[in-house]
C-alpha cells in the first residue's frame, strides 16, 4: 500500500530466529497482562491496601499498554524495528524488576505502569519484524507462530501465577520476567534482523494525544465496568470521551498528510475486511476470556488454579489448528480458512450457552476444543491476508493499526458481556446468566461471517507490487 522501498524487503534467513525470539518476547507480556489477577488477594494483605486500589496494579497496566500502542508505528519506521524492539523489551524487563522491589502499592502500580509501556509495544513490533522478515509468500506461516503467545498467555497465566503465588512470594510473578527478559535481550541483540528505520516523518503529536487518550478512556471504562458490573457516570463518561476521541483522530487522520496511523488502508476491501474480522474476534475472544473464568469459578465453584487448568483445551485446539492452517494460507486458501474456523468457533460457543450448573466435564472440554481450532483458523489467517496488500515499508503503521482495530473490538466485547451478564445476574440464576450472556459472542460470530465472505475467493502469495504514491491504497481486488 506504500511505494516500493529498496532498504526493505523480506528477510528470509533471518525468520526461524525472528520468529523464535519474538514469540518468546510476546508471550512474557501476554501472560503478564493475566498472571497478577490471581494474586491481587495476597498483594492486598502483603502491601497493606484496599482491594480496589490493588486492582490498579492491572488497571494501570492495561492502560500503559493502550497508551503506547498507537506509538509503535512510527517508531518502527522513524528508529528501526530491531532497535524499538530491544528498548521495549529492556523497559519490560526493568518495569518488572522495579515491580519486584515495590514497597507500596502506589509503587507498585507506577513501576507496572513503567512495565506495561515497555510492554504494550512488545506485540505489534514483534509482529511488524515478522511480517518483513517473512515476505507474502510466507506470512501465514509467520502470524501462525505469533499467534501463539495471543492464545496460550491468558489461559496459561492463572496457572503460573496460581503455582507462583502459592509457593513463593508475590514477588515471583515478576522476577520471573527478568532472567527470561535478559536472554530474550541477548538473542535479540545477536540474531534479530529489522528493517534499519531512518523514514523522516515527524511524530503526528496530535494524532497521538486523540488516539492514545481515546484508547486510554476506553479500557479505562471496561475496567471499571468489568469491576462494578453495571453502568454508571463513572463508566459511561470515560467510554463516551473515549469515543469522541476516536472520532476526532479519524478526521484528523483522514486530512493529514503523514497520520500517526494512515486509515486509507481501510480503503482497500481486503485490508478493511480483515480488520472488521480482527475487531470482530477481539470482542468475541477477549470478552470470552471474561466471560469463561467466570463461568467456571461462579457456576461451578473452581479455584482460579483449577480454571486456568481447565482453559488448556481451548490453547491444545488453537495450537493444533495454527500449525495447519499457516500453510494453508500461504497457498493462497485464507478465505476458505477463515470461513471454516467461524462455524467451529460458533459451534463451540453454543454449547456454553446451553451449558447449566450440572453440565458435565465432557461436554464444555470438547466445546473449548473445538472453540480452540475455530480460533486457530481465524486470528492469523486474517492478519495474515490483510498484510499481503501492505507494502513492506506500510508493514509497521498497518501493525499498528491492525492491534488497536482489535483491541478497541475487545475492549467493546468486554464491556457488553459485562453488562449483560451482569443484568442477568439480576433477573435469573447464575446457571441461566452465563447461558442467555454467551449468546452475545456467539451472535458476533455469526456476524464476522459478513466481512469473511467479502475477501478475495482466492489470494495468491505474490508480492505487492510497488504503488506509485507513498501511503496509496491498493484497488480492492475481488
Amino acid at each position: 500500500m506504500t511505494g516500493s522501498n529498496p532498504q526493505v524487503g523480506p528477510q528470509r534467513g533471518g525468520l526461524a530466529a525472528t520468529a523464535a525470539i519474538v514469540v518468546a518476547g510476546a508471550i512474557l507480556t501476554v501472560l503478564d497482562a493475566t498472571i497478577v489477577s490471581v494474586a491481587i488477594g495476597a498483594l492486598a494483605r502483603d502491601l497493606a491496601a484496599p482491594l480496589p486500589a490493588v486492582q490498579w496494579v492491572m488497571t494501570g497496566y492495561a492502560l500503559a499498554l493502550a497508551a503506547v500502542i498507537p506509538l509503535t508505528g512510527w517508531a518502527a519506521g522513524r528508529f528501526g524495528g530491531k532497535r524499538v524492539w530491544i528498548a521495549s523489551l529492556a523497559l519490560f524487563t526493568a518495569g518488572s524488576l522495579l515491580c519486584a522491589l515495590a514497597w507500596s502499592a502506589p509503587s507498585l502500580i507506577a513501576f507496572r505502569v513503567v512495565q506495561g509501556l515497555g510492554g504494550g509495544m512488545v506485540a505489534p513490533v514483534g509482529m511488524t519484524l515478522v511480517a518483513q522478515a517473512a515476505g507474502p509468500r510466507r506470512m501465514g506461516r509467520a502470524m501462525s507462530l505469533v499467534g501463539v503467545p495471543m492464545m496460550l498467555g491468558p489461559m496459561l497465566g492463572p496457572v503460573l501465577g496460581g503455582l507462583l503465588v502459592s509457593a513463593a512470594a508475590w514477588q515471583w510473578i515478576f522476577l520471573v520476567n527478568v532472567p527470561a527478559g535478559l536472554v530474550t535481550l541477548l538473542l535479540s541483540w545477536r540474531l534479530l534482523q529489522g528493517a534499519p528505520g531512518g523514514r523522516s516523518d515527524r511524530l503526528d503529536v496530535p494524532g497521538l494525544l486523540l488516539l492514545s487518550s481515546g484508547l486510554v478512556a476506553i479500557v479505562y471504562a471496561v475496567s471499571r465496568l468489568a469491576g462494578d458490573g453495571a453502568l454508571s457516570l463513572g463508566t459511561l463518561a470515560p467510554a463516551l470521551s473515549g469515543a469522541v476521541l476516536l472520532a476526532l483522530f479519524a478526521v484528523h487522520a483522514l486530512r493529514a498528510g503523514r497520520p500517526l496511523l494512515d486509515l486509507r488502508h481501510l480503503a482497500d476491501r481486503t485490508f478493511a475486511s480483515a480488520a472488521a474480522i480482527q475487531a470482530l474476534l477481539g470482542a468475541v475472544l477477549q470478552g470470552s476470556m471474561l466471560l469463561l473464568p467466570l463461568y467456571y469459578q461462579l457456576v461451578h465453584h473452581e479455584s482460579a488454579l483449577d480454571t486456568g487448568l481447565l482453559l488448556v483445551p481451548q490453547g491444545a485446539g488453537a495450537a493444533l489448528a495454527l500449525a495447519v492452517s499457516g500453510r494453508l494460507v500461504d497457498r493462497g486458501l485464507g478465505k476458505p480458512i477463515i470461513l471454516t474456523g467461524l462455524p467451529l468457533l460458533a459451534a463451540g460457543l453454543l454449547v456454553y450457552t446451553q451449558a447449566g450448573a450440572t453440565a458435565g466435564a465432557l461436554p464444555v472440554t470438547a466445546a473449548l476444543l473445538v472453540m480452540g481450532l475455530g480460533t486457530g483458523c481465524l486470528m492469523a489467517p486474517a492478519m495474515s491476508m490483510a498484510y499481503r496488500r501492505v507494502d513492506q515499508a506500510a508493514i509497521p503503521r498497518a501493525t499498528a493499526l491492525l492491534n488497536i482495530t482489535q483491541r478497541v473490538g475487545g475492549a467493546i466485547g468486554t464491556a457488553l458481556y459485562a453488562v449483560v451478564l451482569q443484568h442477568n445476574l439480576d433477573t435469573t440464576g447464575v446457571a441461566a446468566a452465563f447461558g442467555r450472556t454467551f449468546w452475545w459472542p456467539l451472535g458476533l460470530t455469526a456476524l464476522a461471517v459478513l466481512p469473511a465472505l467479502l475477501l478475495p475467493r482466492h489470494q495468491a502469495p505474490d508480492p505487492a507490487p510497488a504503488q506509485p504514491h507513498d501511503n496509496a491504497p491498493k484497488p480492492a481486488n475481488a
